[in-house]
């Protein structure tokens, strides 16, 4: 068993949930391995999945804008909630979303150097001049995306998380906006990291059936079962692995009887025509950047000296 940093624990502890003791222990036990880590804390049943990012430190704006068959979802952060509802800052997210929907960059750098709609400067030079002269603070234009379609958007607790929906259909923008609306707000609500099972990497339900079996080893009214009646067991809980974590799958939260799948087909069914649902995308605001966490830091550094 090899000693672990402060770090390591704190990222532990951030992926998983799981309290300090026990995330020092899983480190130790796999020598410092990550990945292996977490399996280890989610056999011992004391982790469910690992969360993908960290929890969101970063302030600033998620946008979402659709302008005809065109839309962008992006994210601009500031330092403080204070600078993020500016007007100043409103505006440039706004200028830079139009910039995005009108020359289509390739990527963030290329954005930058595009000339702001409405405007003569650069994107970068706006942002420049926006940090160093108004705001005083960093402002990072983090990602985004664009769509071309028929698109559907939903904006949260204004901006803290947004969603972009591509639909496949037969029937107009107008009388699907507010199907596309539904399951963007089903995303930010629920989080599912895949539209649909298919989506689901092979490796990942390998991953999972592994997982399950080994929380069955540890339970002890389980572990006495047969092994064949153990692997029918973890392939029924596979169904619920995609009912937790495919959009299209999970129970619709304005109608749990439903599912997203059969709310869509169902609403395409009474406009007499049929909707697809493409592509999904949903940013949180600030998600995987870390905050300065003092506290926590002086305590993990406590407990590995005792």
């Amino acid at each position: 068993m090899g000693k672990v940093s402060v770090a390591e624990i704190k990222e532990l502890m951030k992926s998983t949930g799981v309290g300090m003791m026990d995330c020092k222990k899983a480190l130790e036990a796999n020598d410092g391995d990550m990945d292996k880590a977490i399996e280890f804390l989610r056999e011992k049943g004391l982790a469910t999945q690992a969360k993908k990012s960290g929890r969101a430190a970063a302030e600033g704006i998620v946008s979402a804008v659709v302008n005809g068959n065109t839309g962008v979802l992006l994210e601009v952060n500031t330092e403080t909630d204070f600078a993020a509802n500016t007007d100043d800052i409103k505006n440039f997210v706004s200028g830079v979303a139009n910039t995005i929907i009108e020359q289509n960059p390739a990527d963030v750098e290329a954005l930058k150097a595009m000339t702001i709609s409405g405007g003569t400067s650069t994107v970068g030079e706006v942002l420049t001049e926006l940090a160093g002269m108004k705001i005083r603070e960093n402002i990072v234009i983090r990602r985004f995306v664009r769509f071309e379609g028929t698109l559907a958007s939903y904006i949260h607790n204004g901006g803290s998380i947004g969603v972009m929906v591509k639909l496949d259909t037969d029937l107009s923008a107008e009388q699907v906006a507010n199907i596309g609306k539904d399951v963007a707000m089903q995303s930010a609500a629920l989080n599912a990291p895949y539209v649909r099972r298919e989506d689901v990497p092979a490796e990942v339900i390998e991953k999972e059936k592994e997982i399950m079996l080994a929380q069955m080893s540890e339970d002890p009214k389980m572990a006495s079962k047969p092994e064949q009646v153990r692997i029918k067991i973890v392939e029924g809980k596979v169904g619920k692995y995609y009912s937790e974590n495919c959009l299209l799958e999970q129970a619709f939260v304005k109608d749990d009887k439903l599912t997203v799948q059969q709310y869509v087909d169902a609403e395409a069914k009474k406009l007499g025509g049929s909707i697809k649902v493409v592509d999904v995308i949903r940013y949180e605001r600030g998600e995987g950047v870390e905050k300065k966490e003092d506290n926590l830091a002086d305590e993990v550094a406590n407990m590995i000296k005792k």
